[in-house]
């Protein structure tokens, strides 16, 4: 049996869920009206029950992200929005909170969100023989890191392969609660990581002002399926449950022909789901929401990550700035821009900067706005009009599942049998008192033609047969009726055989990897205290969000590094940092300051609050 590879794509809202599996999604997941890490992108149960109708049809999955942790007066909504889910045809819940695995379940799926901070193989075949059926795993492993904990355990693993990248480990980022009483791990991230921050010494001497030193590149592995694939990866992940409907189309469209390339003709894989996507534009990752790209760390520690200009969209590489001619500008390939672009720059004063394009006339640019731009600029599009406006339209992206039509005549009438790809069936027959045709001819290339109208229904006809006994005549509306008979009970039929995977959580004892739980394992309930006692665990620290101490806490660890992105890194730079920096080296944002904490064996850095204490080993 062939191995079935998955692309996943998010889905803010309904729309873009039926958008996202249009464009060639194998999966969607979606938030619920409540408990997901993105509190702005929640959606009503019937919402979703509309969805998995949708995706089921094609054999799509719908998973569902439950992946906040609880509070011990949740826990009962919680367990009830989930029965609903189950009862709607959701496939599959992403959790975080160890609580859920207490609970009075149905037999649904639990996946490991990546927000469990999945990176250490023990950990994750705990995870496995606790029932869950797959794992997503930490967007900061390499090739070899996923290959062994492949080895280890034979769990479903799922990856990141683009999107915007949490700087944190995911699940253990607490910058945002302890600064403003807003959660990350209850779905209210806000986005410290993207603020500009000024960078002081040790001497208290400013080396960097205004600048966004935790904001890096965002995510793209698109080149790098077959690897992954050989590393034991069967789902790729899309971020963006907030981004708008082109981002999510461009993005799943052009990994769906990245994949299917793979795919074609491999006797090892296949994809997860039914039907080919039929596109009106062509695919390019650049040209939607990006701030430049990066492969992250899938490739260890090659390059510099960090996306300090600016937080926001750097998008498609245009050309350098050559002068001002009139009231406009002179561009390198200017003929790749439209009317209504955003063009983005580095100003002389070396802020990220833009404007939007008003008109093209002959070689001229022209803006809204004037504005003063250094010849050799580089001029990007971080706003493609033309691009957006093909992308939002419905039939951008097309889903059809192929199928084969067989049309006879009967004792007492005409019978039309409907094959798909999928070998699911149905048959149409008609009453019809049976008529030659007058004038000898066949109709039968007529009728042919009629049949393989499909219209708009989500088939398209790949073969049309028609076995007639005699030269029947047929009016072309009843071909067309029966046509549409058929196809509509074939929908009926694929959607009633859907399959559905389901698995009964049952309660295991087998030991936990750790003795002793700090607070990044995010413990804030009885539920899931109880789940790690009855595995063994002895000391279990309460979640941040309960026992935060002002300004001495550890805010964040991660694997990006502020000495690396300076040069000054003396594991990979030594022969080319010059001078040592002094630490610690702290980041300012207005009041605010964070020290920083380079633990050189891991490879890791920390951020602390500015009271903390902190030790410093000699490099």
């Amino acid at each position: 049996m062939k191995t079935k590879i998955e692309i996943l794509a998010p889905a803010k809202n309904l729309i873009q869920g039926m958008a996202a599996i249009n464009a060639g999604a194998d999966a969607v997941y979606i938030g619920a009206p409540q408990y997901g890490a993105r509190s702005n992108a929640t959606n009503s149960v019937e919402d979703i029950a509309e969805l998995v109708l949708y995706a089921h049809l094609f054999k799509a999955k719908v998973f569902v992200v439950i992946n906040t942790i609880l509070y011990d007066n949740e826990l009962k909504d919680c367990e009830k929005l989930i029965h609903e889910l189950y009862n709607v045809g959701v496939d599959a819940l992403i959790v975080q909170d160890m609580a859920i695995m207490e609970m009075n379940l149905p037999p649904i799926v639990i996946h490991a969100s990546t927000q469990a901070n999945n990176r250490d193989p023990k950990k994750i075949k705990f995870l496995a023989d606790a029932g869950m059926k797959r794992v997503v795993l930490a967007r900061e492993l390499n090739l070899s890191q996923i290959k062994e904990i492949h080895e280890t355990t034979p769990v479903e693993l799922e990856f990141f392969v683009s999107g915007s990248l949490c700087v944190s480990f995911s699940g253990n980022c607490y910058m945002s609660i302890a600064n403003g009483e807003r959660s990350a791990n209850r779905g209210s991230c806000a986005q410290n990581c993207r603020l500009p921050y000024n960078l002081i010494d040790g001497n208290r001497e400013t080396l960097l002002t205004s600048s966004h030193l935790l904001s890096i590149k965002d995510l793209n592995l698109t080149d790098q399926l077959p690897q992954l694939i050989d590393a034991g990866i069967t789902s790729f992940k899309i971020e963006g449950r907030l981004k708008d409907v082109v981002y999510v189309k461009n993005n799943v469209s052009f990994l769906r022909k990245k994949l299917d390339s793979f795919l074609e003709g491999n006797a090892q894989y296949e994809k997860a789901s039914s039907g080919r996507t039929f596109f009106n534009f062509e695919p390019e990752m650049d040209r939607s929401f990006n701030r430049g790209y990066t492969d992250y760390f899938v490739n260890m520690r090659t390059q510099k990550i960090g996306s300090w200009d600016t937080p926001k969209s750097q998008g498609q590489y245009i050309g350098k700035f050559l002068g001002t001619k009139a009231n406009g500008y002179l561009i390198e390939n200017y003929e790749q821009l439209n009317n209504g672009d955003g063009l983005y720059f580095i100003n002389a004063e070396g802020v990220a900067d833009g404007l939007q394009v008003n008109i093209i006339v002959n070689d001229v640019v022209v803006p809204n706005s004037f504005k003063a731009i250094a010849p050799g600029t580089e001029i990007y599009r971080n706003s493609d009009a033309e691009f957006n406006n093909l992308v939002e339209r419905e039939d951008s992206a097309i889903r059809k599942i192929g199928v084969q039509l067989i049309f006879t005549d009967t004792q007492t009438g005409f019978e039309l049998k409907a094959i798909d790809e999928d070998g699911h069936t149905s048959i149409a027959q008609i009453e019809q008192k049976k008529e030659l045709t007058k004038t000898g001819e066949s109709i039968i290339p007529n009728i042919e033609i009629n049949l393989a109208k499909s219209g708009n229904t989500p088939f398209i006809v790949d073969k049309v047969e028609v076995n007639f006994s005699e030269n029947w005549f047929l009016p072309i509306s009843k071909v067309n009726e029966i046509r549409r008979n058929v196809l509509a009970q074939l929908v009926e039929e694929r959607v009633k055989n859907y399959i559905r995977e389901e698995h009964q959580i049952e309660k295991t004892d087998h030991p936990f990897p750790e003795k002793e739980l700090d607070f990044t394992y995010n413990v804030s309930n009885q539920m899931a205290r109880e789940f790690y006692k009855r595995h063994g665990v002895s000391e279990i620290e309460k979640a941040f969000e309960l026992q935060w101490d002002p300004g001495k806490s550890r805010v964040m660890v991660t694997k990006y590094c502020v000495k690396y992105e300076l040069g000054k890194c003396p594991k990979f730079q030594r022969e080319t940092m010059g001078e040592k920096v002094k630490e610690p080296l702290i980041l300012k944002q207005g009041e605010l300051e964070y020290k920083l904490k380079f633990n050189c064996k891991p490879c890791e850095m920390e951020i602390w609050e500015k009271d903390a204490e902190l030790e410093f080993e000699e490099d």
